[in-house]
């Protein structure tokens, strides 16, 4: 039987016509794949709300044009499949970002349906199942894979280069936290998935200013996707609709000045004085505490609202334990191309290089008065005030 194929479930993207036995084919997961991964291995269809219709990787080409210029104007109220194509003209990173945005719906779905007792959880009919983040790092391996445009992947659950089978030329390598703040999921708090993507097939000796794209998913009263591009302004957000699709309802160009904080690992200000000092600043000038202990939704509101500043920072007591390729760089690239800026106390969290798969900083994110007066209180001095060209120049 002859049908039309797509990398997602709704809509149709880079179509083309497979017979039913390479579908059943294409659905096999990669033989490199190392045994950690495979052996937690699920079926598509048990994960996804809808089988994912996959596209031969044959069928696939690299469309990617230098130096090419966007004539067509992204606007509010475009669906994401819309939003990509006249955002890039990179096929492979469309169909990834796709392929990316069926993960997020679907890890939505099942953030709201797991019934969780510290990480053991049960569906409606008492079976168990894996932890909810493992299910969200499965769906996301899986998503990867489907792209056929992803080379390697790691994740904070995974931290070991998994290869997708993607190609070197033309694809991308992927570095994701699948479930940020799991351990609230029970509680009902805000969580979300964070991924960066950078061209070729390095993770290591690579910079965040390097990414091609960034993005979180945000599960909460709203399911949103939030992603940047490196082809175009701006830090955009996309809603999940009813119906399942994603619509464009919001553009973060620029981080005004404004009283909002959201402090992480208060327990350094014991024995780092500077921290200290910040965080009675921040409440003697009388700013508005909002402060989940998930970095998802707290950094996000820096976007949402345009102003305010996240600091988690480290003292000799209390190491620092945000991954830099996994969260920092990421989140970093989507805060400065919305104009905010970000600090690891004495440079752009973009600037420094990866050394490793687990390494580790402390950061703050936000506005540029809000990341001087950081930068200031704990060194000092700040960069910023030195002409160093940051923030949106990304």
């Amino acid at each position: 039987m002859e049908t039309g194929v797509t990398c997602y479930a709704r809509g149709a993207f880079l179509p083309t016509s497979v017979s039913s036995s390479q579908h059943s084919t294409a659905l096999v997961s990669p033989s490199s794949i190392s045994p950690s991964f495979s052996s937690k291995s699920l079926k598509s269809s048990s994960l996804f709300g809808e089988s994912l219709r996959v596209v031969p990787r044959s069928s696939l080409k690299v469309s990617r044009t230098k130096n090419s210029s966007l004539v067509t104007r992204c606007e509010i109220g475009d669906s994401l499949e819309e939003f990509l194509t006249k955002a890039t003209p990179d096929k492979g990173l469309i169909r990834l970002m796709m392929c990316m945005g069926e993960a997020l719906r679907t890890i939505a779905f099942k953030v709201r349906t797991a019934s969780c007792g510290g990480t053991a959880c049960v569906n409606s009919f008492g079976d168990e199942q894996l932890a909810v983040d493992m299910v969200a790092n499965q769906l996301l391996f899986e998503a990867l894979t489907y792209s056929h445009f992803c080379k390697y992947a790691c994740s904070e659950e995974v931290p070991e280069l998994q290869d997708m089978g993607g190609p070197v030329e033309g694809g991308f390598s992927v570095a994701f936290d699948p479930l940020d703040g799991s351990s609230i999921v029970d509680t009902n708090f805000t969580v979300g998935t964070i991924f960066g993507v950078w061209p070729g097939d390095k993770l290591t000796g690579v910079t965040g200013r390097d990414q091609v794209a960034a993005a979180m998913g945000i599960y909460g009263p709203r399911t949103t996707y939030v992603l940047a591009l490196k082809d175009i302004p701006g830090t955009h957000e996309f809603l999940l609709l009813d119906e399942g699709k994603w619509q464009h309802v919001k553009d973060t160009t620029e981080i005004g000045e404004g009283k909002l904080f959201s402090p992480g690992n208060l327990r350094a200000t014991f024995d780092n004085p500077a921290y200290d000092k910040l965080i009675n600043y921040y409440v003697r000038e009388k700013y508005t505490l909002r402060y989940t202990g998930g970095m998802v939704p707290d950094v996000n509101q820096i976007i949402v609202k345009e102003k305010g500043i996240f600091t988690n920072v480290i003292s000799p007591s209390s190491k620092a334990k945000l991954r830099l390729l996994f969260e920092v760089a990421p989140l970093g690239f989507l805060v400065e191309k919305a104009g905010g800026y970000s600090s690891d106390g004495t440079h752009s969290v973009l600037d420094k290089v990866i050394k490793e798969l687990d390494e580790r900083t402390q950061v703050a994110y936000g506005s540029k008065n809000e990341i001087i007066r950081f930068e200031e209180t704990l060194y000092g001095s700040s960069r910023l005030k030195g002409g160093v060209p940051v923030g949106a120049a990304v």
